[in-house]
């Protein structure tokens, strides 16, 4: 009989300890209490119903998607005390310049840390990383922009803005795949009701965590 993974910090991939009769929080040595970071799960419609159930932040995907793009799989931040605090989807498809690109969106609350550990930053947040200035790109959704600017990342090419109220971390590797952003992305959440997207999944992500 296989055992469960345990969750993890979504900030660092350490062990946690869990609720006690003391605390109902999950609690990482290095960075306190924490939305643990449940094992990922598949590139499937069953994977992304298992990420809808609990979401309390947007769960954003490119749509249309760029073309020959595909979705890898997703991972949550949360418990169900808190819902999930902190959503990611991952895809795959040819890079612009050439050869093969990775994408990750991220939808999160405040301090969870989750998109500054995909972008390979100390975080939480993204905004001590922001530069002075005009934003680099933006996102559409319901027609309305929401700005992005670009975070330095090491290895990959990273933008962050807030939307709605939560961050939302946009990440792609290799850096050259930046350029989809050069015109406005239009996503959707698939929270939204009366969507009938079909999604074309493929082999789980290498770099979408848990």
């Amino acid at each position: 009989m296989s055992m469960k993974a345990a969750p993890t910090c979504p900030r660092c991939d350490a062990n946690l300890r869990g609720p006690t009769i003391w605390s109902s929080a999950w609690h990482c040595e290095q960075h306190g209490d924490v939305h643990p970071l449940r094992p990922a799960l598949s590139p499937s419609r069953a994977g992304l119903e298992g990420l809808l159930r609990q979401a309390r932040v947007p769960v954003w995907l490119p749509w249309p998607l760029p073309p020959g793009w595909i979705v890898t799989g997703f991972a949550g931040a949360g418990d169900e005390r808190t819902g999930t605090q902190g959503c990611a989807v991952a895809l795959s498809g040819p890079n612009p310049v050439g050869g093969p690109g990775e994408m990750m969106l991220v939808s999160e609350c405040p301090r969870v840390g989750l998109g500054a550990r995909i972008a390979g930053l100390a975080g939480p947040d993204p905004w001590a990383a922001f530069p002075v200035g005009s934003p680099d790109s933006c996102v559409r959704f319901n027609h309305h922009e929401f700005p992005l600017w670009h975070v330095e990342a090491p290895r990959r090419a990273a933008f962050a803005g807030e939307v709605m109220g939560t961050w939302l971390w946009l990440v792609l590797w290799p850096d050259t795949a930046g350029v989809l952003l050069v015109e406005p992305l239009s996503v959707r959440d698939l929270r939204d009701p009366g969507q009938e997207l079909d999604l074309p999944f493929g082999a789980p992500s290498p770099h979408l965590p848990g």
